[in-house]
């Protein structure tokens, strides 16, 4: 994997919603008083960004971008040793870092908190995706993001081997418990949706049972979700779906289930887990202060 993708999503709506969450983030930290009162204005320093455990990386580019919003004139470098999607290890160098002291310090805990984070969240779904190795079955994430990150988790996804389910409620219409009991009946929900809407995008049903699989099957709604069922009754499920409708196992998928739930069968499975419970990799950022010893921040 290379580091154009990460420029690829500068260039759309991504970019903007990026860009946000990198000057909210530095709003919220303010002045650094401290950096100010000890190192002038025109002093630099050197620093290395290093991984502390191993696992898969995402969101490099944030370190320039942040940087960027800081200091647009520039005044600084950042040399990449790895690129998004790589596996490191333990003690790996990422980037060196030189620049304004003052700049880099404040750049430092914005970029690392978003690079950890995304990290995290390939490092995941590369453990979910190497269970699926052997299957069929493609590794979907969902909309279960934080505000305003959702293109750099999304990304981060794609970076451990996953795909993206839809970005926005428009991507795709998804059928879940209230819409159908507010319509009385599944068939009844799809048909509303086709009357409002045309040409009308595709439409996801979220099933609870094997009657409501008979039911959107008979709807040809364009994907079939099989909501936390047990995997006997996927098995049925699947059997009930006609050729040309796609099938999303979802509900209660973890590390230990994924590789036989992949067994099943199913076109797709999606796991929120790999966006609202990653768990971030840890990176630090050192510096090479020639007046003290390289310290870790």
């Amino acid at each position: 994997m290379t580091d154009d993708a990460f420029a690829v999503l500068l260039t759309d709506e991504a970019g903007v919603f990026i860009r946000a969450a990198i000057r909210a983030a530095l709003d919220e930290d303010g002045p650094d008083l401290t950096s100010q009162a000890l190192f002038a204005p025109d002093e630099t320093l050197d620093a290395v960004i290093v991984a502390k455990q191993d696992g898969t990386l995402a969101g490099l580019g944030l370190i320039e971008l942040t940087l960027m919003e800081l200091a647009p004139g520039g005044g600084w470098r950042v040399a990449l040793h790895a690129v998004d999607g790589q596996r490191i290890i333990d003690g790996s160098m990422v980037a060196e870092l030189h620049g304004p002291a003052v700049t880099l310090l404040r750049a430092e805990r914005v970029a690392l908190n978003l690079i950890c984070h995304l990290s995290g969240v390939a490092t995941l779904t590369a453990a979910f995706a190497a269970r699926l190795q052997d299957s069929p079955t493609q590794l979907l994430d969902t909309r279960k993001t934080l505000p305003g990150l959702r293109h750099l988790q999304k990304y981060a996804v794609r970076m451990g081997g996953g795909m993206n389910h839809r970005f926005g409620l428009g991507d795709m219409l998804m059928l879940k418990d209230n819409h159908i009991d507010r319509a009385g009946s599944i068939t009844g929900a799809v048909e509303a949706l086709r009357v409002v809407y045309s040409p009308c995008p595709p439409i996801e049903v979220e099933c609870r049972n094997l009657d409501d699989v008979r039911e959107a099957a008979g709807s040809r709604v364009e994907r079939i979700m099989l909501d936390n069922m047990d995997h006997a009754t996927m098995r049925r499920a699947l059997e009930l779906i006609p050729e040309g409708i796609e099938s999303e196992i979802s509900g209660g998928v973890t590390l230990e289930t994924i590789a036989e739930i992949g067994r099943i069968g199913a076109d797709f499975v999606s796991v929120g887990a790999l966006t609202h419970s990653a768990p971030a990799l840890d990176l630090s950022m050192r510096i090479n202060d020639p007046h003290g010893p390289e310290r870790s921040l």
